[in-house]
Order: C-alpha cells, then sequence, then structure tokens
C-alpha cells in the first residue's frame, strides 16, 4: 500500500533566492502596470480623450462612438415617395447605411464640408430638368463629391461609363472629357433619370437604375413580378444603394443629430469665376492661363475636363472656360465667402 504521507524537502539555499528575486520582480512589475495605467487615465484626461469612455445615452461627440446606435427617423421619404419603414427589412436597411455613413468619420465630414460648393450648381441643374432635389444626393454615394475614376472606368462625380457617355453625346477623348465637367454630367443624370422614370413611374427605381442600370432593373422586375423597389431583390449593391443616398439626406441635413459639430464657417465656400467662350485650339495652357491673371494649376482646377496642356480643336468647337476670379486662391477670398 502507497502511504498517504508526503515528505517535504529542504529548499537549497539557491532556490531561496531565485524566489524571493522573482516575487519581487513580480511586485515590480504590478507596482509599474499600476503606475502606467494611473498615468494613462491622467494623459487621456489632460487630452480630452474621455469620450473613448463606454458610450451612455445621449448626443455623440463629433470623434464618434462605436457602441453608439442612432435613433431612426418615424418616417422618411426620397424624392417625396414614402419609405416604408414599417417593414424590417426597409428599417434594418436604413440603419446599416446610417451607422456606416456616420462612422465614415473623414469622409462624411468631408462630403458634408463640399456639399455647400458643389450642391447649389447641382440643384439649379435639377430643377431646370424637372428632378427631385433629393437626387443631389447621389453624388455622395456615387463618388463622395470627387472625379474619380472606379475601377471598371466610370469617371467624374456622376461616375458615367465612356461608351455610355458618348452615346449621351458627352466629348470623351485625350483632350477633352466632359464627364469631368459638373455641369454636363450632371445634365446627363438629369436625362437618365427622367427617362427611368418614364420607364417605371417612380423616382425611388428611377434613381436604383442609375446604379444597376435599367436592364438588370427590367430582368428582376420580371423575375419577381413586383414593381416596388422595396419589395425587390436585386443585387447587392443595388439593394444598399437608396438606403445609403437617404443616409446622406439624413445625416447632411442635420449633421450634429450624427456627431459632426460644424458652424457656417465650416463649409467650403463656392469657387468665383468668369467664362470666356473659345472656338479655336489652344497651343499652351500655361501661357493662355497667365494671360487670364491665374496659372496652370488653378485653370485646370476649374476646368478638369480639359485632360491636355493644350487642345488642339481642329472641328473648331466652341467651348467655355472658367477663369478663377481674380484673388479666389487667397484666404482673404476664403474668409470673405464664409
Amino acid at each position: 500500500m502507497l502511504s498517504s504521507r508526503v515528505k517535504t524537502l529542504p529548499l537549497h539555499s539557491d532556490f531561496k533566492t531565485t524566489l524571493k528575486v522573482n516575487i519581487l520582480n513580480r511586485k515590480a512589475a504590478v507596482v509599474i502596470i499600476i503606475t502606467m495605467f494611473v498615468a494613462g487615465a491622467g494623459l487621456v484626461a489632460i487630452l480630452g480623450f474621455s469620450n473613448l469612455s463606454p458610450a451612455v445615452s445621449g448626443k455623440p461627440t463629433g470623434t464618434g462612438n462605436p457602441s453608439y446606435v442612432y435613433k431612426l427617423p418615424d418616417s422618411m421619404f426620397f424624392a417625396g415617395e414614402r419609405m416604408p419603414l414599417e417593414n424590417i427589412d426597409t428599417r434594418e436597411s436604413l440603419e446599416r447605411e446610417i451607422i456606416t455613413t456616420a462612422y465614415r468619420h473623414s469622409s462624411t465630414i468631408l462630403i458634408i464640408k463640399k456639399s455647400h460648393r458643389f450642391f447649389p450648381l447641382i440643384e439649379k441643374i435639377l430643377a431646370q430638368n424637372g428632378i427631385p432635389d433629393d437626387f443631389k444626393y447621389l453624388v455622395a454615394a456615387e463618388s463622395d463629391m470627387l472625379n474619380q475614376v472606379s475601377p471598371a472606368g466610370a469617371t467624374g462625380f456622376w461616375q458615367i461609363m465612356a461608351e455610355t457617355g458618348k452615346e449621351q453625346g458627352l466629348e470623351i477623348n485625350n483632350e477633352v472629357d466632359e464627364r469631368y465637367n459638373l455641369e454636363k454630367a450632371t445634365k446627363f443624370a438629369c436625362d437618365f433619370f427622367r427617362k427611368s422614370y418614364d420607364r417605371y413611374g417612380n423616382w425611388t427605381l428611377a434613381a436604383a437604375s442609375y446604379d444597376g442600370g435599367r436592364n438588370a432593373i427590367d430582368e428582376q422586375i420580371s423575375i419577381q413580378r413586383e414593381k416596388n423597389y422595396y419589395d425587390l431583390l436585386l443585387a447587392d449593391e443595388t439593394a444598399r444603394y437608396i438606403f445609403r443616398v437617404v443616409a446622406y439626406k439624413i445625416i447632411m441635413n442635420d449633421p450634429a443629430a450624427y456627431g459632426f459639430e460644424l458652424t457656417e464657417k465650416d463649409y467650403y465656400p463656392e469657387l468665383k469665376f468668369t467664362e470666356i467662350r473659345i472656338d479655336s485650339g489652344v497651343s499652351d495652357f500655361t501661357s493662355f492661363a497667365r494671360s487670364f491673371g491665374t496659372n496652370y494649376k488653378n485653370l485646370k482646377m476649374m476646368n478638369p475636363w480639359l485632360r491636355k496642356p493644350y487642345l488642339t480643336n481642329r472641328s473648331r468647337k466652341s467651348y467655355l472656360i472658367k477663369i478663377p476670379e481674380k484673388g479666389s486662391r487667397g484666404t482673404g477670398f476664403y474668409e470673405n465667402n464664409k
């Protein structure tokens, strides 16, 4: 039978010394950790990062807090057409886009700031073409209000494909690309919206077709025998599109409620310019710009549709070129227009 007694062996003196050192080291480590924690908390308080604490009820700060869930509006309309927020899928889809947009801090705040620069022109062209004002928010969803090019080649604020643009009369070549001309691109978009509205009989599907294309929308209407956007199962990007657009509408109309604290002075002002008409070529836009008291960079910023440092214009076509107003680059102009 094995004995249940355990014999205790004496500790070697070197082992005792090592044990004491280890215990002291552990105590020192604990003290260091506590000290660092306290110092860190003080630094947080000094630098004003107190909003890193867990979210509580109330309005979020401008930096946003990932624990905060924004309240959805009781009702919402796009282009005068009601969103059926009583449907679970509709409500959750809108909530997804509001949360996603509200926490895309740098992109969303820049879009809000740029709205005062670009919306007045877009609003004017939409009104002239009988398109509801809410369609201006599509440029936020399409391009973040940037003259960017998608991996598929869609270009400009309105993300127009070259072939489609050419079919609708836009000039697109090595020297001129009118997809970068905000006025002409917006008129192109208005023509698309009107034709889609005539086909579907409602503005919501007209907007969705700008993202998904009419052929894809038509196919799903035929398969599912539904004519309401909110009742159709569509490709993910198109299914999210209207909700993303409406999320921008909601946030841009009340930025503070979603953590974006801006004053009137924070918005970018409209740029002032005069227009000149030319019907001949320009051999050197650097000299051309200087003759009007500006430089090549500012001329191209105002006219991004001019793609080369020259314009051959063999067909003698008439073009309107924007010339920056004198002093428009200076901070004095910027401050006076806030």
